[in-house]
């Protein structure tokens, strides 16, 4: 009998613990019965027990190494380094204590292939948060067990959507749940759904014959233009722009379908209050844009209960769900509108497919979310941050502080200050140099940024630092990475001017 667990250590390395018992029982084995007929015979009697049968338990540890540094990888160069022989002598230990049924066992129960490492992927350490461009968060280990169970069974999608949409909306208090594919697609099977309410259409008929004598009415109210607004355009809709209530009251007309906000604009025009309220005069449903607006967990039924008819939040980013997934809350006649808009039904919603995993792996990170705390999340947070800081403390110009921004990302985030010509480098080539270094390790974008964005003041001469998704121990690799490179910034990683621009999509890349 034996058995067998894998822990993984981090992305390329894992540990297998072993344990196996012979004759765990204790069962005696006997030796065949005397088969000498004299005149002393015994014959057809067992006399004795066969030796060395008694209970016997060992156990065994092995290292895997995931980089393709063993002796047996195809590509090894006949070089005999440190850690391919030790792999290769803790491979053999185990090996020859192993059963051939427990090894056959065991067979069936390893890690998958690692596809980044195959591909010749770079992985990362996330020290910058959840942005779309560096794929957003890892789920939890439940989620990502309650994906892989999903993907072994067949169920019929319209059952699922319905079935976990009502379960979301009843754990986060509001009447309806659309699971969409990330916000952004969100915003478009809202906006469709409003379309289809104000002008009594099919999910045909958009975009086709929207803005059309058929149907006329296709006016989104909103205070600041964005890139998003590219999932309303898609809709047959236009977007007229208000600067001042005065603006946003006589904006009103019989064309107009939804207004929409994006919870964490720079430049916030009309209060939230004013805003519904004038529209709920005109009996116009409001969208609010809240991809990275959670935590505080509060907000996942903060904006509905405050009269917000559509919600739309990411999955990938604060829930820690999918990263291809996302949530519409809201009126429940507009979020059955947004499901009929949805797939697998014909309209604008059929190329945004959300498959069955990602489906429960939403429902099950909203489980997750609601099992953690704002206060833990927080104070874990502020812990490893408070390492990170202790590493860097001693170093000459160098002066730390924890930020929170107010609405998006929402969570403490580490500015370590410094003066380029003591440290002899730029920050945003200190960033670069963290990024193609081994390990490599991201760090927050509004570094080196010279202008205020989400709530963060402009940071020229400082590395900005997210510990939010970072896994045990990682904060550690990530202090000692940025305490070398702000002792010496040549002693690793590249860095090429030219490519040093600030990344502003990744600031405002949040569905």
């Amino acid at each position: 009998m034996a058995l067998l667990r894998d822990f993984v250590i981090h992305d390329r390395h894992d540990i297998q613990f072993c344990m196996e018992a012979f004759n765990f029982l204790n069962h005696a084995e006997f030796n065949n019965p005397a088969g000498v007929v004299n005149s002393t015979s015994s014959f057809g009697e067992v006399t004795s027990a066969v030796a060395n049968q008694q209970r016997v338990l060992q156990a065994a540890v092995k290292y895997h190494f995931k980089k393709g540094d063993s002796m047996s990888d195809s590509k090894w160069s006949g070089k005999v380094t440190r850690r391919a022989f030790l792999r290769s002598q803790a491979a053999l230990a185990v090996g020859a204590a192993t059963p051939i049924s427990a090894l056959a066992a065991h067979t069936n129960t390893q890690a998958g292939v690692d596809y980044y490492d195959k591909l010749g992927v770079q992985t990362f350490l996330n020290a910058a948060g959840t942005y779309t461009d560096l794929t957003s968060a890892c789920m939890p280990e439940s989620v990502q067990a309650a994906v892989a169970l999903a993907a072994k069974r067949w169920v019929h999608l319209k059952e699922l959507q319905e079935k976990s949409g009502a379960y979301i909306a009843n754990r986060l208090k509001c009447e309806g749940c659309c699971i969409s594919a990330g916000a952004a697609s969100a915003i478009t099977l809202g906006a469709a759904a409003c379309i289809q309410a104000a002008n009594h259409c099919r999910p045909m008929d958009i975009p086709r014959l929207i803005g059309s004598p058929q149907y006329p009415k296709n006016e989104v109210i909103v205070q600041v233009p964005n890139g998003y607004d590219e999932g309303i355009f898609v809709c047959g809709a236009k977007t007229v722009v208000v600067n001042s209530l005065d603006e946003y009251k006589a904006a009103f007309n019989a064309n107009t379908v939804m207004t929409r906000v994006e919870n964490a604009a720079e430049v916030v025009k009309i209060g939230q209050e004013d805003w519904l309220a004038v529209a709920h005069e005109h009996g116009v449903p409001c969208f609010l844009d809240a991809a990275a607006d959670m935590p505080p967990i509060e907000n996942l039924w903060k904006y509905t209960q405050m009269g917000w008819d559509l919600v739309c939040f990411s999955g990938g980013k604060g829930i820690r769900g999918p990263q291809g997934a996302g949530l519409l809350l809201g009126k429940k006649n507009l979020i059955d509108l947004a499901n009929a808009n949805n797939n697998p039904n014909e309209g604008v919603g059929r190329g945004m497919k959300v498959g069955k995993e990602q489906i429960v792996g939403m429902v099950a990170a909203v489980d997750w979310i609601l099992s953690q705390t704002d206060e833990g999340m927080e104070k874990q947070s502020r812990k490893r941050l408070a390492l990170i800081a202790d590493m860097v403390k001693d170093i000459p110009s160098v002066k730390t502080s924890v930020i929170v921004p107010a609405t998006a990302n929402h969570f403490p985030q580490l500015v370590i200050e410094f003066d380029p010509a003591v440290i002899g480098a730029s920050a945003l080539e200190l960033e670069a140099r963290l990024a193609t270094a081994t390990p490599a390790i991201e760090i927050n974008p509004h570094t080196g940024s010279t202008r205020a964005s989400q709530g963060v003041d402009p940071q020229p001469n400082a590395l900005v630092v997210v510990a939010l998704l970072l896994f045990p121990g990682q904060d550690a690799t990530v202090g000692r990475q940025i305490r070398k490179v702000l002792k010496n910034p040549k002693s690793m990683g590249t860095y090429n001017p030219a490519m040093a621009a600030p990344h502003l999509s990744r600031q405002y890349g949040q569905s």
